[in-house]
């Protein structure tokens, strides 16, 4: 159907036109698709890396059965007004934020591998629930650290360049084949999949897909293809192929090339806090946990924060983050109930998310839908009623001092943010303010 396939065109009011017709259908009953519980506040776009733009990604978190939907690009919110309008023309909640890595220098957690595969001392963290006026604020602060980010990528494809004619392949040009394949240009971010991405194009290119490949990644370039990835690869028509590529050669050739961030890409965990504080956003860490097996391929097993949590989340608290997000299919029961008490003991509010970014994960996941993860999907609907509220008036901010329900304490504002949340209408979310004052009454 042209309107859906208009959903990934290149061009940005091509794409809002798709959605607002794609959301007239849904209205009339012509597109309609049963919706559950579910939500999910974490989809990566072509802002950062991903096969879908902020539109597509709206729709596909509908078409998946998802009553809402958050983007959460790494190092850029250029496309979060998208990801906003387009999912309010096809009638899904939305809300928008960023990741990105700090420096934990100056902290009783420095010089520790945290929650990051690749370094010590650098720091995943996220910013949920941006008030919609902020936003370019937050473009400005991202744009220095973007340039450093691209003068470390531009040093990396170097890296890589003098290793590819020992594959016989030909050397990489960074303008075109990996910001090529970027939007660098619109303000999105390049990351290591970009480079990976670049780079699984031309080992495809050279060996072809099937068996050739697998020969020619295990022989020749020597990385390691696990038995599952090597059946995929086998098949020719996998629609998933470059993605699999990807995930192969960001768990076991990255590491040959990568270059490690400094202070001017990785700012200190202190500056990112008080901005998303500054901002009456809501700064959280993300947890990464021990891992045995990483669900998207793409993660060596590995021991991260379980070590020392009980001295990690004192340490957060007092850095002034709101909240700690983690995903429940990425850790085991035991992880996560542990997690969950210590969120409990600091009055951490809990985020969670699945991270999409790539086209063979699914939007979907069921276990928040199990009674112990329900508080999960009450948070995405807390997150959004506080990131419209605070668009309307940033005093209605979860955590804003000023908040005429601060005195409430954490697990009942978000309980009755829930509540809120649920009861605005997607296609209006400038209504914030009335449904407040609709579940206040009813209270």
């Amino acid at each position: 159907m042209k309107p859906i396939d208009d959903l990934n065109h290149p061009a940005r009011t091509r794409r809002l036109m798709a959605a607002e017709e794609v959301g007239a259908l849904i209205g009339s009953g012509q597109l309609r698709v049963p919706q559950s519980d579910e939500v999910n506040n974490h989809v990566h776009t072509t802002y950062s890396f991903s096969p879908y733009y902020p539109a597509m990604a709206a729709f596909r978190a509908y078409q998946a059965g998802l009553r809402a939907v958050g983007i959460m690009d790494h190092d850029s919110v250029s496309g979060a007004e998208e990801m906003l309008d387009a999912a309010r023309s096809i009638g899904i909640a939305s809300t928008a934020g960023f990741e990105l890595r700090v420096s934990f220098t100056g902290t009783a957690m420095e010089g520790r591998k945290v929650n990051n595969p690749d370094s010590y001392n650098i720091v995943y963290v996220a910013v949920h629930g941006i008030p919609r006026g902020r936003l370019p604020e937050v473009r400005r602060f991202l744009e220095p650290l973007n340039a450093a980010r691209n003068r470390r990528n531009r040093a990396m494809v170097d890296a890589l360049n003098r290793l590819l004619p020992g594959y016989g392949l030909s050397p990489l040009d960074f303008e075109r084949d990996v910001v090529g394949i970027s939007l660098a240009r619109e303000g999105g971010s390049i990351t290591e999949r970009h480079l990976m991405s670049a780079l699984a194009s031309a080992l495809i290119a050279h060996a072809g897909k099937g068996e050739g490949l697998v020969r020619f990644l295990e022989g020749t370039v020597e990385v390691e293809v696990p038995p599952k990835i090597v059946a995929l690869l086998a098949d020719r028509s996998n629609e998933h192929y470059l993605y699999d590529v990807i995930g192969v050669l960001k768990a076991s050739f990255l590491e040959r090339v990568f270059i490690q961030p400094g202070d001017d890409e990785c700012v200190p965990v202190r500056t990112l806090v008080e901005l998303g504080n500054r901002i009456n956003a809501i700064p959280v860490y993300a947890y990464l946990g021990d891992v045995d097996e990483s669900p998207t391929g793409d993660k060596k097993a590995e021991r991260f924060e379980d070590a020392f949590l009980d001295e990690l989340m004192p340490e957060l608290k007092r850095l002034g983050f709101k909240g700690v997000t983690y995903m429940p299919p990425r850790n085991t029961r035991e992880q996560l109930a542990r997690v969950r008490s210590l969120c409990q003991r600091h009055g951490f509010m809990e985020v969670s998310g699945v991270d999409i970014n790539s086209s063979r994960q699914a939007f979907t996941c069921p276990i928040l839908l199990e009674p112990e993860f329900r508080h999960l999907v009450d948070a995405t609907w807390a997150l959004i009623a506080h990131e419209k509220l605070a668009t309307r008036d940033e005093r209605y901010a979860l955590f804003n001092p000023e908040n005429p329900y601060a005195r409430l304490p954490l697990s009942d504002r978000i309980a009755l943010y829930a509540r809120v949340g649920q009861a605005l209408d997607s296609r209006a979310p400038e209504r914030a303010l009335e449904a407040l004052r609709t579940v206040e009454d009813g209270r």
